[in-house]
């Protein structure tokens, strides 16, 4: 399908369906096409441009919202620094600490590696990765 927009002699525009170009073409050649305004056979094709997507416009949606996604986990890395305790790389041990001896604690983050998490998670200690991104904008 491709659409075009027309021009009568009239001075109306108005847009219209065809299944390719040439089926425009035969269809004018046969005085099938006429105007909707006026009903005159003297209309023309005007001057149109492609509709194609853009490419800097699809490319600019993208890095606002990897913008905004990136903006709102360094809230809630600010949320967190503001409301836990940071134990850095003891965050295994301080994690098994507070299950087993039951203590109550402000809430901890810290750093694990992969291997350190399967084993928290499977000794039935609940934890949660987070992305920690920088605090810079750019």
């Amino acid at each position: 399908m491709i659409k075009y927009n027309l021009i009568c002699e009239c001075g109306k525009d108005f847009e219209s369906w065809f299944s390719s170009s040439s089926e425009y073409d035969l269809l004018k050649k046969r005085k099938l096409i006429n105007c909707i305004y006026c009903n005159s056979l003297a209309v023309k094709k005007s001057i149109m441009s492609p509709n194609l997507p853009s490419k800097s416009n699809k490319s600019s949606k993208e890095n606002k919202f990897k913008k905004n996604i990136k903006k709102q986990l360094i809230n809630f890395r600010k949320y967190i620094e503001k409301n836990f305790i940071n134990v850095g790389n003891n965050f295994p041990q301080e994690a098994r600490n507070i299950h087993y001896d039951k203590k109550t604690s402000k809430g901890i983050y810290g750093k694990a590696t992969p291997e350190e998490t399967s084993e928290l998670i499977e000794e039935g200690i609940e934890v949660d990765t987070v992305p920690w991104v920088n605090k810079s904008e750019n």
